[in-house]
């Protein structure tokens, strides 16, 4: 400005100022641009909260400044209807936010932390909740078992029966290192709360023994996210909605939430996990180099209990009623308990494979019946099942459940009962249980109850026949000439 005031072309002093001759001419005009405006030390609108916000709000931010501005607000909104309008509620929300800036207590800040290929391995578990996975029409209620590598990305999942617990981590994982070849140094999970609770304080010092007993077998540092703090599992917390994501869509393509067994779930799982992994191929090949050796065979991955069976063929683990067969009635049973199976011994020896149930709710009392086991008594005194606690049980499907309601409402009480368990052994015996009940249940509608010998005749299995074989006498003599030639013949 002021070589054009002595007198200096507008393009020359525009060149002087080392501006362009347009600038130049905009700030001889006094159009000044926005950023090279003087700051404006005054308000150009009315101040709503004056008084109010330094005399009241203020002094309770400083004393507790975790209060919100929704609750300041409403607050002084019942004090001073007409002032706190909700109209207004943006512009104080802005000046709470401007004042914690300013004057409030530091934030909690996001360490990222580095990723060293073969350290560090999480655990954790997971729900879908926007779907619900059916086992042959039926709801699943069940978890999802995450583990996940943190420097490749390398994961494994698994259906995980009932709650969480150290017998459902302890399979998981182990699964996950086999999968995998090789153990991480590290391994984190969360604190595990829900396993512990409702536990004894020994149970609780059984379980801690158990879970440092698996990490000390695999030579892992286990270390737990603190209570509350589940951004300290961000490495599996963030893929858990990746992983449900993948889910979603799979189901929507598949264009079924139903399966024929969990088995088949697992399976349908386990491809979409594979198809994760080979996404991150070369990272998961390069970590792999730095993951410590498998021992040489797993470690325990259940819980014990010895369980007595009592008179009705049935033992109580968990308030799940089993039946077992009743050969084992008032025998002491040793159970190994897995997170979907147990297993029982008597001694040492092996006895059976019950599937594991559990209580909807943790308090009332469910059933495990299998026909199988207490059908060769039933036989011998078959209008005990009229009135028996277990005989909606009993029943191995809806299928039978109709055939029992046809059969007590057309026969006699005491028919009626000797043909469901004659039905039921039946079917025990010849292991056609399904063909069975939709022949009977297709009779039905047609107006026909076939009797007990008409389907004998029908689903009994044939002995196999014997073929008859001719033996031919062999005679003291033939052995003296068989003998004479072997021994006459020439040795080379």
């Amino acid at each position: 400005m002021s070589a054009r005031s002595k007198g200096t072309i507008q393009i020359t002093a525009a060149a002087k100022a080392g501006i362009s001759e347009r600038s130049g001419r905009r700030i001889e005009n006094g159009n000044i641009p926005q950023g090279d405006k003087p700051m404006r030390h005054w308000r150009t609108r009315k101040d709503h909260f004056k008084g109010v916000w330094e005399n009241e709000v203020v002094p309770m931010l400083e004393q507790n400044a975790e209060l919100q501005a929704l609750t300041l607000f409403e607050h002084f909104a019942s004090k001073y209807p007409e002032r706190f309008q909700r109209s207004k509620l943006r512009t104080f929300q802005r000046k709470v936010k401007k004042w914690k800036a300013l004057n409030g207590s530091g934030k909690e800040v996001m360490f990222l932390q580095e990723k060293i290929p073969g350290r560090m391995g999480l655990s954790d578990f997971t729900k879908l909740k926007k779907v619900t996975i059916t086992i042959n029409g039926e709801p699943l209620n069940h978890l999802l078992y995450h583990f996940r590598l943190i420097y490749s990305g390398w994961c494994h999942v698994k259906v995980v029966l009932g709650g969480e617990s150290f017998t459902a981590l302890s399979e998981g994982l182990q699964d996950a290192f086999w999968r995998l070849g090789g153990v991480p140094t590290e391994h984190r999970t969360d604190s595990l709360s829900a396993a512990f609770k409702n536990l004894t304080k020994d149970a609780k010092e059984d379980v801690t023994k158990r879970y440092e007993e698996l990490f000390n077998h695999y030579g892992l540092v286990p270390t737990r996210n603190n209570r509350g703090k589940g951004h300290e599992n961000g490495g599996v917390e963030s893929p858990h909605g990746h992983l449900k994501n993948r889910i979603h869509q799979a189901l929507l393509l598949r264009n079924s939430v139903d399966f024929e067994s969990v088995s088949a779930y697992q399976q349908w799982l386990d491809i979409i996990v594979r198809d994760i992994n080979a996404r991150n191929a070369d990272k998961i090949a390069e970590e792999r180099k730095y993951l410590k050796e498998l021992p040489l065979q797993r470690t325990v991955d259940y819980t014990e209990k010895v369980v007595g069976v009592s008179t009705t063929s049935t033992i109580l683990v968990k308030r799940v009623i089993y039946t077992v067969p009743s050969r084992l009635i008032g025998e002491k049973l040793r159970l190994h308990i897995y997170h979907d199976k147990l297993e029982a011994y008597l001694g040492t020896t092996y006895v059976i494979t019950l599937p594991r149930k559990f209580s909807p709710d943790n308090n009332r009392r469910t059933r495990c019946v299998d026909y199988r086991h207490v059908i060769g008594s039933l036989e011998r005194k078959p209008q005990a099942f009229r009135y028996s606690q277990l005989r909606d049980d009993l029943l191995p499907s809806d299928t039978y459940r109709l055939i029992w309601e046809q059969l007590d409402q057309t026969l006699d009480p005491r028919t009626a009962c000797k043909s469901i368990v004659g039905i039921l052994s039946l079917a025990n015996r010849t292991d056609q249980e399904t063909e069975l009940g939709d022949y009977i249940l297709e009779k039905m509608m047609n107006n026909h109850i076939p009797a007990l010998h008409e389907l004998q005749k029908k689903f009994n299995k044939k002995e196999k026949e014997i073929p008859e074989i001719n033996m031919v006498a062999v005679s003291g003599e033939d052995y003296n000439i068989l003998l004479s030639s072997h021994s006459s013949t020439e040795v080379f």
